[in-house]
């Protein structure tokens, strides 16, 4: 079992409990899944882009991606239903919680002028969305061998019901907010 899931039963449940006033222990919020998303505009006219995309966010994630295909059809950009524009994974259980201890303690300090993720990506319901930049901040992409910088999406999935409750366990799990 990972350190992350222990300091969530052990120290995060009570604390969350005593804020909240739970009458349920399993009324805590807790992690559901972590989608690692990765957009590519640019695929319409080098699906080799898509290729290596699909590579890196292999690394990242430890687990395989699925290509994402365009829904509708926009003209000014030459995109037809259908065309492979982006790749995505979902994490859950133990590769969830890596993922998120691996984010939190070793990719984000990476970010240049780091100052803490905004504390307002929250969407009403308790789930947070952090956009990355730079791919190369995770550890396990190799600087010589990338072809171009991409950016990704990182959506955390929480069962809380609001965005205080989702915003006190994701910094009790060490996410560094700023504000």
């Amino acid at each position: 079992m990972s350190q992350l899931k222990d300091l969530y039963q052990n120290e995060v449940v009570p604390q969350l409990l005593e804020t909240f006033q739970y009458k349920n222990v399993m009324q805590v919020p807790k992690l559901e899944k972590i989608v690692l998303n990765m957009g590519l505009g640019e695929a319409i006219h080098n699906i080799k882009l898509l290729d290596s995309a699909v590579e890196e966010l292999k690394l990242i994630a430890g687990q395989h991606p699925v290509i994402t295909r365009a829904k509708k059809s926009i003209a000014a950009f030459k995109l037809r239903v259908g065309m492979p524009i982006g790749c995505m994974v979902t994490l859950r259980r133990q590769r969830m919680y890596d993922f998120y201890n691996k984010l939190v303690n070793i990719a984000l300090p990476r970010v240049r002028d780091f100052r803490g993720v905004s504390g307002k990506a929250f969407d009403g319901r308790g789930n947070y969305t952090l956009g990355i930049r730079e791919h190369i901040i995770f550890p396990e992409i190799d600087y010589d061998k990338i072809d171009k910088i991409k950016g990704l999406n990182v959506s955390v999935v929480t069962t809380a019901k609001t965005d205080a409750e989702g915003k006190e366990l994701l910094k009790l799990l060490g996410m560094p907010f700023r504000n």
